[in-house]
């Protein structure tokens, strides 16, 4: 969703420098000294943004586990689950913090779409194979929708200048869905792994078996989601 540009794309002043703090992180980022500058050069958002990727990254290892589990342990499956509203949780709470302290920077842009990528991206794909859409056309269908959030995220790293924005300097609306929506794939999973529709279960069963192209149709879902996140026509206010 990369709402932190959104909120600020200059930032406030520091206090013991008068320099913008996007120009002071340009400054530290840029300056050698020494291993630990880039730890320097985050603010507090940035590590609350951190926050979220590890959600993120967690939910991806978890879905990993569950394929080496045995059939009917499905504990893992459900952490993989369980990670991403914390996800969304550290995704809010990154921008009100910068708000609250007046820093915010490109840096943070760049961070904040890099972790929606994993945590709301990523690690639902990863998800949805690893409860059984793994077909190769269900592989297809699942990296269609990343590289569609993929795609979403930097349109709007390069728009958010130019969009129209509010009297607070915040973009009003998003084009296209927020990749964060795609919580709303990870319930329909978390309702599937609660009635163990998931392997041979899943809904809709498995169409063209037995041929290359076999594929489970509701990973058409993710591939609708996809096309959702990239429009150019749909526009969603921002809250």
């Amino acid at each position: 969703m990369s709402k932190r540009a959104g909120k600020s794309t200059i930032g406030g002043l520091d206090k013991d420098t008068k320099m913008p703090t996007s120009e002071k992180q340009k400054t530290l980022l840029a300056a050698d000294v020494g291993h630990f500058s880039l730890v320097r050069a985050l603010h507090m958002a940035d590590f609350i943004t951190l926050m979220n990727g590890f959600c993120g990254v967690m939910s991806v290892f978890s879905s990993l586990r569950h394929c080496l589990d045995k059939p009917g342990n499905v504990g893992n499956a459900w952490l993989a689950l369980y990670f991403l509203p914390f996800g969304l949780f550290f995704d809010f709470f990154d921008g009100k913090v910068a708000r609250w302290r007046k820093k915010s920077s490109l840096m943070g842009q760049e961070l904040d779409s890099l972790a929606d990528l994993i945590s709301f991206g990523v690690a639902p794909a990863m998800v949805a194979f690893a409860i059984g859409l793994r077909s190769t056309a269900d592989t297809v269908g699942l990296t269609f929708f990343v590289l569609c959030g993929l795609t979403r995220l930097a349109r709007f790293n390069v728009t958010v200048a130019v969009l129209p924005k509010d009297e607070t300097g915040k973009s009003k609306y998003f084009e296209g869905t927020p990749i964060p929506t795609s919580l709303v794939l990870d319930g329909v999973m978390a309702y599937w792994l609660h009635n163990d529709w998931i392997l041979e279960n899943i809904p809709y069963g498995l169409w063209a078996q037995g041929t290359s192209f076999e594929f489970h149709p509701v990973v058409l879902a993710f591939v609708l989601h996809g096309c959702l996140m990239t429009s150019k026509t749909i526009r969603i206010p921002k809250p």
